[in-house]
């Protein structure tokens, strides 16, 4: 059993970090807190637990303060503005100094208690190590269209991701340095952890049923996750529509031919009934083109502007912690600052 007490010296890393996005959570932050250091606790002599608060508009960001300031393993980081939880993830693991990093949720879906068998697998050589969910929580509904998305996903791209999968995982160091090295401002946690391609197990876990509050993803928000999920991952969209138009000529062709069969011999069609269905049917697959290439060159013109990634307005990090990726351990209680997650 390790002491409760225990602090890692000045310079030092610690063994696990624990990165924790944070948006609407005040409620569970103090039981979180409270489980997370018990359990590593007694699993390591050293660990640190960095809150990315999405600027929540409940009570998330002073009750995150009210924590860092008591227990000095804690780095509280409020964004300047709601980011989403994938770039707030981005933003803790900049933050974050551990040579293993928990990657969790804030809402205690994820159990702490679980973080040990992602330690063990980790300990066997494992650079990544993914939780799996035994239990699915979510209604019917959602369930049936998460099942659809992957099997949609895995034939788009050839990489089958298990849909109970989510960000609750643990990554080595290196893993951690190489992630950092994505620009993309539309990005997905997971998905780059698979295009990275290192070495991974997974472990299985009981998610938990939410206690307070609800998810923040609407429908709408859930829909906009997938569609930048998919562009993430592939530009088979755009064959898709070249193939579409090749079939659509094909199929010109075809109605052409039996058009003039019939004006030879005599039977031409009355009527402009064909032509109106023709019409519409190449209309509509423009229009569908045009939007698909669309969306691309939108997801270009975001990211040829350059702009941060994210912006940290303010820290709360105690003197003597860690340093790591020009973070320096002079960091005093409470410090407002701006950084654009560059580098």
């Amino acid at each position: 059993m390790h002491n409760e007490q225990s602090h890692t010296a000045p310079g030092e890393y610690p063994q696990i970090s624990v990165v924790i996005p944070v948006f609407q959570s005040s409620a569970t932050l103090g039981e979180l807190h409270r489980r997370l250091t018990a359990t590593l606790t007694e699993l390591v002599d050293s660990h640190e637990i960095v809150f990315v608060d999405d600027r929540s508009t409940d009570q998330s960001w002073p009750n995150l303060v009210r924590l860092a300031r008591r227990d000095p393993r804690v780095v509280a980081c409020r964004l300047s503005r709601n980011f989403g939880q994938h770039l707030a993830i981005t933003a803790g693991l900049r933050e974050c100094s551990g040579q293993h990093v928990v990657v969790m949720d804030c809402d205690l879906q994820d159990p702490p208690e679980a973080i040990p068998s992602l330690w063990a697998a980790a300990q066997e050589g494992f650079p990544i190590v993914l939780a799996k969910r035994k239990a699915n929580y979510h209604s019917r509904y959602r369930t049936l269209a998460n099942r659809a998305y992957f099997r949609l996903l895995a034939w788009l791209t050839g990489q089958h991701i298990d849909g109970e999968l989510g960000s609750f995982s643990m990554i080595s160091r290196p893993v951690v340095d190489e992630f950092l090295r994505f620009r993309e401002y539309e990005r997905h946690y997971l998905f780059i952890l698979y295009w990275l391609g290192f070495d991974s197990r997974t472990i299985e876990y009981e998610r938990h049923t939410r206690g307070v509050g609800k998810s923040s993803y609407s429908f709408g928000k859930l829909l906009t996750h997938a569609l930048q999920g998919v562009f993430f991952q592939t530009t088979v969209f755009l064959r898709l529509v070249m193939y579409g138009g090749f079939l659509v000529s094909l199929f010109g062709l075809l109605v052409a031919a039996v058009i003039m069969l019939e004006r030879f011999r005599g039977s031409l069609l009355p009527g402009w009934t064909s032509l109106i269905v023709l019409q519409l049917l190449m209309s509509g697959l423009t229009i569908t083109a045009v939007g698909t290439v669309g969306l691309y060159v939108a997801r270009i013109f975001e990211q040829v502007k350059q702009r941060p990634l994210y912006v940290i307005e303010e820290r709360v990090r105690i003197a003597g912690t860690f340093e790591h990726a020009g973070l320096q351990s002079a960091h005093v209680g409470f410090e407002r600052t701006r950084y654009d997650g560059v580098g």
